[in-house]
């Protein structure tokens, strides 16, 4: 049979065979596949007609057959009862190296999703489904496809949309607290001498420009300066002093609020100040003022002011306020050197002592005269001048995404502290904010925060946090001996993870539930 019959009649069956290896076959074969393919010829040189797409091993010098689509992932059936691991991969501008499913590898680290976005060319990845792969609600399983960008970010600037404060519902707010708190302070200075050079100064979410939902809650710090006080620490967590005079005070009325050994006792101080509140909420006549009921180790006394249809709450601070150097404790805290430069670092250390009077838990005799340091003064201006270069969301200068992701975080755990409020109880804004001041450092420059980039950011900041629980180890921003995650609620951490990867799984649903 003539040859090149023969070999027609076998492309018309549906199947090409190899052609014999020989010196011709040989030579023929070091030439360009694509010059082959182009030309119309096999490997011999002999022209073939075009053999339909088959199932078969194609010939040597073919182009060769589409890799089969890997198996789609399906998600992990028990995954509430797994511990978080490891996060998320950072979303990467360019395809990944293809790489068997078999042996892919999960992130161990927060550096599997700290790693920067490469732009430089990859090599060539196989198709992905278009779909999403899903993954567990406990340990997060290999690097997944997400849900398209934009997406992602329409739908978290809507979130950030209802969460901003209507201006007149501030300006109404803000008025009717001022005016409270003025009337206050002239009474507290008139009625108790020791309290005669009382200032108050502004703190919390509302005067950091991260509030969220409604302003209903502001904090107020009655700022009091002392003298020549000795600090003395009260445990191994370097937050938690003994105060006490070096010299005797020369306002005799100090000697009340001292204990037999000399301490300042933040307990009677307090005591003495809801006093004086109490008696004069009574006299302001343009609000309906109350003193809230005093809760077992909370710092603040809190007042509620009725402002139709809702309430404002606010909480007052006793804080000491001294000019001295800060404690020892603190000496390797605030590394803020590549975020906002050392002269920046420098000059807040200079800044005052703050110390609010907070009992210590770990007391085994519960005195309340111990006074806990306090850095808000300090955050408040971290977060208002936040951009490495000065002009970050100034007027003029380029935005970023740093307070949305912020406020992203605050509400989120908000939300599920409202779903689940037992098993979250003790969990606050404070943790969320302080794993914001590790990430901020860790991620220092404002090209890192592109407003263009909210959801990248923000579910790399919740995956910074994800894997502090995971760990139980969340030190503090300013004391790096104190960790803000007990070891003896292990169990708690692990189930706000779990919940928190379960929302970034799902699209974050708790987001939407109540609209």
């Amino acid at each position: 049979m003539d040859t090149a019959g023969g070999r027609g009649a076998r492309a018309r069956r549906g199947t090409r065979p190899a052609a014999p290896r020989s010196r011709g076959a040989e030579k023929g074969a070091a030439r360009s596949p694509e010059r082959d393919r182009a030309a119309g010829e096999s490997p011999s040189g002999a022209a073939t007609p075009r053999a339909p797409r088959t199932d078969a091993p194609p010939a040597r010098g073919s182009r060769p057959a589409r890799r089969a689509p890997a198996a789609r992932e399906q998600p992990a059936s028990s995954a509430e009862a797994k511990s978080t691991e490891t996060f998320f991969a950072p979303r990467s501008r360019v395809p990944p190296a293809r790489v068997p499913a078999s042996r892919e590898q999960p992130a161990s680290s927060a550096e599997a999703f700290l790693a920067p976005r490469s732009r430089a060319p990859a090599a060539r990845a196989p198709a992905v489904p278009r779909s999403a792969a899903v993954l567990p609600d406990g340990p997060v399983a290999a690097p997944a496809r997400r849900p398209p960008a934009a997406v992602d970010a329409l739908r978290l600037r809507e979130v950030l949309s209802r969460l901003s404060l209507a201006r007149e519902d501030v300006s109404e707010a803000s008025a009717l607290v001022n005016r409270v708190i003025s009337h206050l302070v002239q009474a507290i200075r008139i009625k108790d001498s020791c309290f005669s050079s009382i200032e108050r100064q502004s703190a919390g979410s509302y005067y950091e420009r991260v509030k969220i939902s409604e302003p209903n809650e502001f904090d107020i710090m009655l700022v009091m300066p002392v003298t020549r006080i000795q600090l003395d620490e009260a445990d191994d967590t370097g937050a938690f002093y003994y105060v006490s005079f070096k010299r005797n005070p020369k306002e005799k009325g100090w000697l009340r609020f001292l204990e037999e050994d000399g301490k300042i006792s933040a307990f009677k101080m307090l005591q003495a100040l809801r006093e004086i509140i109490k008696q004069e909420v009574k006299n302001i006549k343009d609000a309906e003022v109350t003193v809230a009921r005093k809760k077992v180790g909370c710092p603040a006394i809190t007042l509620q002011i009725k402002n139709p249809p809702s309430e404002i709450s606010v909480d007052i601070i006793l804080t000491l306020e001294a000019q001295q150097s800060w404690p020892l404790s603190t000496q390797d805290g605030l590394k803020i050197e590549q975020w906002l430069g050392t002269k920046v670092r420098r000059d807040m250390r200079f800044r005052s002592i703050y110390l609010v009077a907070k009992q210590n838990k770990s007391e085994k005799v519960l005195r309340g005269n111990t006074w806990r340091l306090s850095f808000s003064h300090i955050e408040k201006d971290m977060i208002k001048n936040h951009g490495n270069s000065k002009t970050c969301c100034e007027s003029d200068g380029p935005k970023c995404c740093r307070k949305g992701c912020l406020k992203l975080l605050k509400y989120l755990l908000e939300q599920l502290k409202m779903k689940y409020p037992k098993e979250l109880e003790k969990f606050c804004s404070y943790h969320v904010k302080t794993a914001f001041f590790h990430f901020c450092v860790m991620r220092p420059n404002d090209s890192d925060w592109h407003l263009g980039d909210l959801d990248h950011c923000f579910q790399q900041c919740l995956g910074f946090f994800v894997d502090c629980l995971h760990k139980s180890q969340l030190t503090h921003f300013f004391i790096p001996q104190y960790n803000l995650l007990s070891l003896e609620d292990k169990a708690r951490h692990h189930f706000l993870s779990r919940k928190i990867c379960h929302e970034l799984n799902n699209g974050f649903p708790i987001f939407h539930e109540n609209y």
